[in-house]
């Protein structure tokens, strides 16, 4: 699989580091370069410095011709701009956004967006665990 990931924090770096070493394809995108610090030293894709909301910088990404696209960033409306310009401008087939806020995340899935709520997904094993 050819994958590109937006976004180089804890959860980007450990999402591109998984995939690498089960052999896919991926490249990883950030506007810090020092986020890249994160990645292992085993790491065998490819870093690049830029706004995955750039059109340009995706295309240079190699954004034709992906089979995925994750969208991680800390900011929910960056997340959601980039994951929409990788599903209807340039067809990835699959298409996941990371989105901190619930309500949003309704709104977002009745866009077709496919989305995941840390917030939720936290709350759920949490409140599973205070009944347990």
């Amino acid at each position: 699989m050819k994958a590109i990931i937006m976004g180089c924090g804890r959860v980007g770096a450990q999402i591109a580091s998984m995939l690498d070493s089960e052999g896919h394809d991926v490249t990883v995108i950030d506007i810090d370069p020092g986020s890249f610090r994160r990645l292992p030293p085993t790491f065998q894709g490819r870093a690049m410095v830029g706004n995955g909301i750039d059109q340009d910088v995706l295309k240079r990404a190699g954004i034709h011709g992906i089979d995925a696209f994750a969208a991680v960033t800390q900011g929910d409306n960056r997340n959601v701009m980039a994951a929409q310009i990788a599903k209807h401008i340039f067809n990835v087939p699959k298409v996941v956004c990371r989105i901190y806020d619930p309500i949003r995340e309704e709104v977002y899935h009745s866009l077709g967006l496919e989305t995941v709520s840390p917030t939720t997904l936290g709350a759920r094993v949490i409140k599973e665990a205070l009944e347990s």
